[in-house]
């Protein structure tokens, strides 16, 4: 587990990362029918809980040596449900705030799917153990989507996410 301390840029906070971009690659769950009461439209939404499979992870240390403001962790993996593997997807986070011992970043992820992609973005600060993103947009089905996801045992091989999803 990362300890957000200074002395270390570790391999493991990238791949927590790396988690978070993959499970954001595997929506693909469930969807239902809501009224929306101040429009009197149909939204749709859906729920989508997948597990993170990380495969790629590079730490790139710009600035001065160690930690600074501008180091990135980059990663990528796949989405996994039911033990099938519905998307991939990768992103970055970005070091934008030093305090103490703890890492502040700026974390994008896109996730890819067969019914098109979404994006997502959040500050996230290392050594917390769960991470919540807001979906941005996306193409395909998810054009226009909202929402939020969560993800738990980031960088961990039990991985996952849920997101749910306003489009």
């Amino acid at each position: 587990m990362v300890d957000g301390s200074l002395s270390t840029k570790s391999v493991s906070f990238g791949a927590r990362l790396a988690a978070v971009a993959v499970a954001s690659a595997l929506l693909g769950v469930w969807s239902m029918n809501s009224a929306d009461a101040d429009t009197g439209e149909r939204s749709r939404y859906e729920v989508l809980e997948l597990e993170i499979e990380n495969d790629q992870y590079s730490g790139v240390d710009l600035g001065p040596e160690g930690p600074s403001l501008g180091d990135m962790d980059v990663y990528s993996g796949a989405a996994v449900q039911d033990g099938r593997r519905v998307g991939q997807g990768g992103g970055s986070c970005q070091v934008v705030r030093i305090e103490g011992g703890k890492r502040t970043t700026q974390c994008v992820i896109t996730l890819e799917l067969e019914r098109g992609s979404l994006t997502m973005q959040s500050l996230w600060t290392g050594g917390s153990s769960t991470l919540d993103m807001a979906i941005t947009g996306g193409t395909g089905v998810y054009d226009n989507a909202r929402g939020t996801v969560r993800y738990w045992d980031i960088a961990t091989p039990q991985e996952r996410m849920r997101a749910d999803i306003r489009r």
